[in-house]
Order: structure tokens, then C-alpha cells, then sequence
């Protein structure tokens, strides 16, 4: 869980790792249906998503992220909460991991997947659009 003493820190996967990452966070029965909601996730969320790269990262609280490798903000409508704002590709990232680790702990209940859920929150909580990040997820 997040302490207010510990921040936690991100740290970019490099290409030579990528195809590691899935099977060690996710498993292999689950990841392909893991990215498939990632991506699903951010087309819903963003009309200005149009797919593209993303980076994975590690974090320091044993968890892991991926956001798309765009430069410009992504607008990120969240109807169910009524949240409409710009987001960071980073934070519009984590927004859409956060949706897909939630949807797909709840499907599997799997405790490796709440425990994913709760490391990549606790980051959240540290980035620089903390507000906007826990607003649309709320």
C-alpha cells in the first residue's frame, strides 16, 4: 500500500525485456487477454487514441505499467463518473491499466492481479497528475 515516506519510482523496460514482462506480471494465461483490455480500454476512454507504441515500465513497489509512446495529451472521457480532462499519454496510461487490472482481477480473482492493481495505484498517487488520474478512475 502507499505510505506518504515512500515514493514510488518507474523505470522504462528495455526493448531487449519486453517480451518478459506479460508472463512475469500477468501469466501467460492471462496476458494476451490483459493487453487486449489495455488497448480496448484506452479506445474507449480517448478519442484521440489511435494506437501506436507504448512503453512498459517497472516500478520500485514490484509493479508494472505500460502507457503509449505518444507526445501530445490525450483527452480521456470517462462517462461513468463524468470525468472529461487532458491526461498525460503517462496518466492516460495508467488510467487505462488501472480500468483493465480492475476488470481483469474481478474476472479471474486472482490475487497477483489485486495486488498489481494496488502497486500501480500506489504509483499513481506520486505522479504529477495525481488529482486527474484518481478522478477519472474514482
Amino acid at each position: 500500500m502507499h505510505e506518504a515516506n515512500t515514493q514510488v519510482t518507474s523505470s522504462v523496460v528495455p526493448e531487449s525485456l519486453r517480451l518478459t514482462i506479460f508472463p512475469r506480471f500477468i501469466g501467460t494465461e492471462h496476458m494476451l487477454h490483459f493487453e487486449a483490455l489495455v488497448y480496448g480500454w484506452m479506445r474507449r476512454l480517448s478519442e484521440d487514441y489511435t494506437g501506436g507504441h507504448w512503453n512498459f515500465y517497472t516500478l520500485s513497489n514490484g509493479g508494472f505499467y505500460m502507457a503509449p509512446a505518444a507526445s501530445a495529451d490525450l483527452r480521456i472521457l470517462v462517462e461513468g463518473n463524468c470525468f472529461d480532462g487532458k491526461l498525460s499519454p503517462d496518466a492516460a496510461g495508467l488510467v487505462a491499466c488501472l480500468f483493465a487490472l480492475n476488470q481483469l482481477a474481478c474476472e479471474t480473482q486472482l490475487t497477483k492481479l489485486v495486488d498489481l492493481y494496488h502497486q500501480v495505484r500506489d504509483f499513481s498517487l506520486d505522479h504529477a497528475q495525481a488529482a486527474l488520474i484518481c478522478r477519472a478512475i474514482d
